[in-house]
């Protein structure tokens, strides 16, 4: 019935700050920006203090760039300089804007 889910008890590790705590003291964190399709998915997780920094705006395509670039691959100046381009050649220049 409505009884407890056994998901709810296990241990969780913040992706954010690396804090362990139980799954139901943590927010869900889909990379993908679609947590509600849940078919063959592994969520990671945050604790509500992290979860709380971050800005929870609209990320449209923010993932998938930071996928395409291989962000977390390579050093942050190469990330940033890959980044950059890659968003200026989709998107135009800020000076643009």
């Amino acid at each position: 019935m409505w009884g407890s889910r056994s998901r709810e008890s296990k241990s969780v590790t913040c992706i954010a700050c690396g804090t362990s705590l139980r799954r139901e003291h943590a927010r869900e964190y889909d990379k993908y920006g679609d947590r509600w399709d849940r078919d063959g998915k592994e969520f990671e997780y945050l604790c509500k203090a992290c979860d709380r920094e971050l800005c929870h705006q609209p990320r449209d395509e923010l993932e998938g760039l930071l996928v395409e670039v291989a962000a977390g691959e390579h050093s942050q100046d190469e990330f940033l300089s890959w980044y950059s381009a890659l968003v200026e050649e989709r998107y135009g220049s800020l000076e643009e804007q």
